[in-house]
């Protein structure tokens, strides 16, 4: 058996609890374990959270007919969330109308070589000539980015993408764990 489910949300800050607790009934009720429900959990209310704040009011406001009358998307005040649980993993998908992702976030060199040199330091790392590999450094003060640094921690695969014209699409999946019992197990 699978379960697999599509909501259609206003962008407003009350749709994001609504998904959530929509996401963790249904693991609840299926069998999912709790700290796997919980980590899926919260990766969603992030990505819900980004679709209301940055989901619509493009401001490239596609161009119509030879007069250039400019209208904007018919669904920038909505985004979308699927979900899709089968005996072996959960995949969601929040999508939304906005600009979409912008190119690849850059690191600030200064703060990747702060970084960098108190990993050296804690670790007792000799510096050497290669650059040390680690996840993208965010500092703790960012305005914005903490998020989707989040999603990729709590689950398995994340894939941040756009939709030409269409906006942001951020997916995700974690391999799932069941309870004694549950309806879903394989």
């Amino acid at each position: 058996m699978s379960i697999w489910w599509s909501l259609h949300l206003r962008r407003e800050a009350a749709s994001v609890p609504l998904a959530r607790r929509f996401l963790l009934g249904t693991m609840e009720t299926a069998g999912v374990d709790p700290d796997i429900s919980f980590d899926l959990s919260v990766a969603l209310s992030e990505a819900c959270a980004n679709a209301v704040e940055h989901g619509g009011d493009r401001s490239g406001l596609a161009e119509h007919g030879d007069r250039g009358t400019e209208e904007p998307p018919a669904d920038s005040g909505q985004y979308r969330v699927t979900a899709y649980l089968d005996g072996e993993k959960c995949r969601i998908e929040v999508a939304d109308s906005g600009p979409g992702f912008p190119a690849r976030r850059a690191l600030r060199p200064a703060a990747h070589t702060e970084h960098a040199e108190h990993i050296e330091r804690t670790q007792g790392a000799e510096p050497v000539g290669a650059q040390p590999t680690f996840a993208p450094y965010i500092p703790c003060v960012a305005e914005s980015g903490r998020g989707l640094d989040l999603i990729e921690q709590l689950a398995d695969h994340v894939q941040f993408g756009n939709r030409p014209g269409r906006g942001a699409v951020v997916s995700f999946d974690k391999v799932l764990k069941w309870r004694e019992g549950a309806l879903l197990m394989v």
